[in-house]
């Protein structure tokens, strides 16, 4: 089904362009690329990059090398993000890219949550298009990935008590929701997660999860819940995109599994978990929706078509994580949401 016949003209394009938009947010551009390929819709590629592009912002130019003995101290600049794409173009082209993620994914894994989720985001989809062919290209956007997440590094507060070893149907219900008055918001996801410091019931929420299995199937459950909290509390624009982020984020992971240890994918597994759980800490309301759930009626084809011609990247990149996750483990809650988020995303 993947069409990757026009991945590497598009990161060509992209080459030329950085991390943010005009507007101040997160370019979805090289993941959205990725995920019309994984869709087999390589002929919506570039109509799609034509019109996103106006947007985005130049590629900016890097400053200061970053010393490889003393990387900590450049974690979470986002100024540096040149410094940082380039620090991981040097470790792409001494080491294989699979090397690279072996070392760096324990390294930034805790900060699953860094930009509301784009880095893990963005290097997942870099990872699985590299996993289908390699090419300088591809590679380039595995650095500039890598480089984005560890600028944006931030992590949550974390617990130090005993482990819950509860699945994921059932810790979603033990996660505590921040009150609406103690919510911290300044236009941004990032500043929400940011204000989960000043909540401590919070810290617990990581211990809650079972990852002692297999960790492919431990996301599948995640990324259920996540389209059934979706499905809960999604209800306007921003409040979508929200939750978007904890399905795709999971799904992102699940790109890199092939190359982690069975340990550091149940520890990114956590972090994982602690991400979507603090967007819903931060925005949810409800519960995560319970019981078996009506399918949409159309088709997933339909869907895809849908979300193509909505044009929104979050609604395109929504639809493809969902469709994966369906057919890897088969729930309604997926085809619901996906159509659920056609319907509230604002159309490109």
């Amino acid at each position: 089904m993947r069409d990757d016949s026009m991945t590497d003209a598009a990161l060509d394009v992209l080459a030329a362009y950085g991390p943010d938009l005009r507007n101040g947010l997160t370019s979805h551009a090289p993941m959205v690329v990725d995920a019309l390929a994984a869709l087999g819709r390589a002929d919506a590629v570039m109509p799609w990059l034509e019109r996103y592009r106006a947007g985005m912002l130049p590629r900016p130019t890097p400053r200061e090398p970053i010393p490889r003995d003393a990387w900590r101290t450049a974690l979470g600049h986002e100024d540096r993000c040149a410094d940082w794409s380039a620090f991981f173009a040097d470790e792409l082209a001494g080491a294989s890219w699979r090397d690279v993620l072996t070392l760096w994914i324990p390294r930034l894994a805790p900060a699953v949550c860094a930009s509301a989720t784009h880095g893990v985001l963005r290097v997942g989809h870099a990872v699985r298009s590299l996993g289908h062919t390699e090419t300088p290209a591809r590679v380039q956007e595995l650095a500039a990935g890598l480089g984005y997440w560890a600028a944006a590094h931030q992590t949550l507060s974390t617990g130090s008590g005993p482990r819950r070893g509860l699945r994921a149907h059932a810790a979603i219900a033990s996660v505590p929701i921040v009150p609406p008055a103690e919510r911290r918001f300044d236009g941004t996801i990032v500043s929400s997660l940011a204000g989960l410091e000043a909540f401590p019931p919070f810290a617990g929420v990581i211990e809650l999860l079972d990852v002692s299995g297999d960790p492919a199937g431990v996301l599948s459950e995640m990324t259920e819940v996540f389209a059934r909290v979706f499905l809960a509390n999604a209800r306007d624009t921003l409040s979508a995109i929200v939750f978007v982020h904890a399905v795709t984020s999971a799904a992102a992971l699940r790109s890199l599994l092939p190359y982690l240890s069975v340990e550091v994918a149940r520890e990114a597994t956590r972090f994982a978990w602690q991400a979507g759980c603090a967007l819903y800490a931060t925005f949810g309301s409800a519960p995560a929706a319970v019981g078996p759930i009506e399918p949409p009626r159309e088709s997933p084809d339909s869907l895809v078509d849908m979300a193509i011609a909505h044009g929104d990247d979050h609604a395109i990149k929504f639809t493809e994580a969902c469709l994966r996750e369906h057919a890897i483990a088969p729930s309604n809650a997926y085809l619901a949401a996906t159509r659920q988020a056609i319907g509230l995303l604002v159309p490109a």
